[in-house]
């Protein structure tokens, strides 16, 4: 397969601000991968929090590094090229990658790191694939954080059943984190909106909650749990002051868009070695956590819940659909599907 050259089509923006009007069309280089980098030609990206949050200025000035900038930080497709030392991938593989910071998936080329590359077997679409690594992994790595085990024989390490509350679990970090303590054979209670309270069902929750109602708004549980453990995927900031009588006496709260608030707040509970937490979680995906998700994945034990897909040529319908906060699942961008 010879190396491609020339340019491709991309999807950018040259300044902070403008959400989706401000994503622009162009005609870029073709990038050319660096020692240890693969060459993936695109077939799906997909639209995160992270993306939008960043081109806010919400990262500023260290995000992005430089104008203009193509974001997609998760990528799904075929290799074309290997740089120097790699071995492990050859052009023909399909694969799943992340490249955080550098995106560039909203593009029909992209260059990851082969150390964050894993293989994606026929089984895993590139729609599918791409749900993982960033959406997916914050899940996993946000329920470990909070000490939940994702082996059903292991519980907390007592054998008890932890209860589990997910916000925002019909997101695109949501629905996996409600799969992933499910499959742990834990107990989940999931707080969404009306119309996808049937889907956190079916995701695997015990209780679903209607943030809308009183009920969901305080996070009391149907059954009068306290819970052990929170994973909150919900952008809006929720007080610690609704947090803290939810809780189990040593309940962990685990927020994976923290603020400066969540963080001062996490700060002040050391130093009074309160034993509820709260919890501010950054995720850099690892290789070994993509090949297990993607292999769950194969293995039908954990869904991609796809809100909607576009095509590169429409990728500022799925940019102004994820900065909504009301897709259900995740939105994706794929190149050479239909107009």
């Amino acid at each position: 397969m010879a190396a491609p050259s020339g340019t491709m089509r991309a999807v950018l923006y040259d300044r902070y601000g403008g959400g989706a009007q401000g994503l622009k069309h162009a005609e870029v280089p073709i990038p050319s991968p660096s020692k240890g980098e693969v060459l993936i030609r695109m077939e799906a990206t997909s639209v995160n929090q992270v993306d939008w949050r960043f081109q806010k200025g919400v990262a500023w000035p260290v995000m992005p590094r430089k104008f203009p900038f193509i974001s997609g930080f998760d990528l799904a497709g075929e290799v074309v090229e290997v740089g120097a030392g790699v071995s492990e991938f050859k052009p023909g593989d399909k694969v799943v990658a992340i490249n955080f910071p550098g995106g560039g998936g909203l593009a029909e080329y992209a260059v990851a790191s082969a150390s964050l590359t894993a293989s994606r077997p026929p089984e895993v679409s590139a729609a599918q694939g791409v749900c993982i690594p960033i959406a997916a992994v914050t899940a996993l790595r946000a329920l470990q954080r909070a000490g939940v085990s994702l082996d059903p024989d292991a519980g907390d390490g007592t054998g008890r059943r932890m209860n589990v509350l997910v916000t925002a679990a019909s997101g695109g970090v949501g629905h996996f984190a409600v799969q992933l303590a499910r499959l742990g054979g834990h107990n989940v209670t999931a707080t969404c909106g009306a119309r996808n309270l049937g889907l956190v069902r079916e995701l695997g929750a015990d209780e679903a909650l209607d943030y809308g109602t009183p009920e969901g708004a305080a996070l009391r549980s149907p059954s009068g749990r306290k819970y052990d453990a929170v994973v909150h995927c919900a952008a809006a900031a929720v007080p610690w002051s609704v947090f803290r009588p939810a809780l189990g006496a040593a309940g962990t709260v685990v927020d994976i868009t923290p603020g400066f608030v969540a963080g001062a707040t996490a700060v002040l509970q050391k130093l009074t070695f309160s034993r509820k937490r709260l919890v501010p979680l950054l995720v850099t995906p690892r290789k070994d956590e993509m090949e297990l998700l993607v292999g769950m994945v194969k293995q039908g034990r954990l869904t991609a819940v796809i809100d909607s897909r576009y095509p590169l040529s429409r990728a500022q319908e799925g940019w102004a659909n994820s900065m909504s906060d009301h897709a259900t699942g995740k939105v994706v961008v794929e190149m050479g599907g239909p107009e």
